[in-house]
């Protein structure tokens, strides 16, 4: 006898085949749900725990906001007080330049041949003024003035014949400028 199955194997097989491509598709869909739920628990904590951390550190910053403030004004405070002590050095080194110049005048000059009338220092200008026997004696003056570490350049702005006392003299005018030589140092106020 023959037997003739009327039942729809072909349909029940495709029917079968997708509920189970069906339940593949649910368990990787629910795999990639437990997987991006796994993965947003950890950066919630991970957020949770820096947040944690940056309160932490926030309240230990406000702890020492009265160190930080005394900090800053000690900074101020020391600006301030480099930028006195320059000042003070400055004027320590001005001062003792101006005597140091009137020093090496005084040692450089013949006060046999050449008599000043005028010497006067502003800053690093210093002009002297006065009269000499001849050109030659202001320009072994000048070569004498060139030679002292204070003095930098030396340069004769006037020279005019003029008669004192019968005599032919030569009046001059010299301007140079000055500053302290770089290796020496100002003195400060332990070695005074």
């Amino acid at each position: 006898m023959l037997k003739i199955n009327l039942l729809p194997i072909r349909q029940l097989k495709k029917r079968n085949q997708a509920q189970k491509q069906l339940l593949g598709l649910l368990v990787a869909f629910l795999c990639v749900l437990a997987l991006l739920a796994t993965t947003a628990f950890q950066q919630k904590q991970s957020i949770d725990n820096l947040q944690d951390r940056i309160a932490a550190l926030d309240a230990e910053k406000s702890r020492h906001a009265p160190t930080l403030k005394k900090i800053e004004k000690l900074k101020e405070d020391i600006a301030e007080f480099n930028r006195k002590t320059e000042i003070i050095n400055k004027l320590r080194a001005d001062s003792s330049l101006t005597v140091r110049v009137l020093d090496e005048v005084a040692n450089r000059i013949d006060n046999q041949r050449i008599w000043l009338a005028s010497l006067r220092q502003q800053h690093s200008s210093l002009s002297l003024t006065g009269t000499a026997l001849d050109n030659q004696t202001i320009a072994q003056f000048m070569d004498e003035l060139k030679e002292s570490p204070f003095v930098q350049s030396v340069n004769l702005t006037t020279s005019t014949l003029k008669v004192v006392s019968g005599r032919d003299l030569k009046s001059f005018q010299l301007v140079s400028s000055v500053s302290q030589p770089v290796a020496e140092t100002p003195p400060t106020a332990k070695s005074q």
